[in-house]
């Protein structure tokens, strides 16, 4: 099988051009090539192929094999890759996902898409604003946020300091959240500067999130706790969020970046 090592603020993923490559099962691809050890070493798998109503179509599984609807980082490199690789001939382009199609506008260097801004819908609550629940004996509030997927949003003090990997499979499987929840841990800074780190359902903490940090965002210019333009700052890079009001949609900015390519033996029976 052939693919593509790509990051959008260290947010990796393997990316498979299925436009002429053949995917029989991506659950158990997505567990394999997912490995750091053993594998090509991913927070997961996105194959790349045609769609009937955009320009082309992502399909997003995490490291433990779970499909999700939507990743925003994600997809900036899926714009970058169908540009780079000759797909589409076009900056401005849509990419159906699980949570409908999505428009991208990238930006290009030397022929080469360097980053994209992405158009990221609706943000929709799912909880009271903010919502009172107890993890691990602690009593916290969130603000229960989808783009796409489902996060909580969570205000701390000091992001740095958290344990991560003690705390974020008690949030992740919390009995509110029966279909499991992304968490966002998050510190105000400014008005226009957040720091943020995140635990995803199915990959465990990653350096960064694309849909996680929309909906960090969005929660904090909701509560009038930052301006509409905010710069999230996350373990892998930055990227940029604006709210339009009027219309309600989100905008999310950021880097997206060719990493390497390669061939992988897929054991027998993937």
């Amino acid at each position: 099988m052939k693919f593509t090592k790509m990051h959008g603020a260290g947010n990796d993923y393997v990316y498979v051009n299925c436009f002429e490559e053949d995917v029989a099962d991506p659950e158990a691809v997505a567990r394999y090539v997912s490995d750091r050890h053993f594998g090509i070493g991913s927070d997961g798998l996105i194959l790349i192929g045609p769609s009937d109503t955009a320009d082309c179509r992502m399909r997003m599984y995490n490291e433990d094999g779970s499909e999700g609807k939507m990743c925003g980082n994600g997809i900036r490199c899926v714009g970058k890759y169908v540009y780079d690789h000759g797909i589409v001939d076009r900056l401005q382009i849509t990419v159906e996902t699980g949570d409908g199609i999505k428009s991208l506008d990238m930006k290009a260097e030397n022929g080469r898409v360097v980053s994209a801004t992405v158009d990221m819908g609706v943000p929709k609550l799912t909880s009271e604003l903010p919502e009172k629940i107890t993890v691990a004996g602690q009593e916290l509030e969130f603000i229960g946020i989808s783009t796409g997927n489902p996060h909580a949003v969570y205000y701390v003090d000091d992001v740095d300091a958290l344990e991560l990997w003690k705390v974020g499979p008690a949030f992740e499987n919390h009995e509110r959240f029966p279909d499991r929840v992304n968490s966002e841990f998050v510190r105000i800074l400014d008005r226009g500067h957040v720091q943020m780190r995140v635990w995803e359902r199915g990959s465990g903490e990653t350096l960064a999130c694309g849909t996680g940090a929309t909906a960090c965002a969005v929660a904090g210019m909701m509560r009038n706790l930052t301006d509409d333009t905010v710069e999230v700052s996350l373990r892998g890079g930055k990227l940029t969020i604006h709210w339009d009001r009027k219309s309600g949609h989100a905008f999310m900015t950021g880097p997206a970046v060719e990493v390497f390519t390669g061939e992988i033996v897929l054991p027998q029976g993937y």
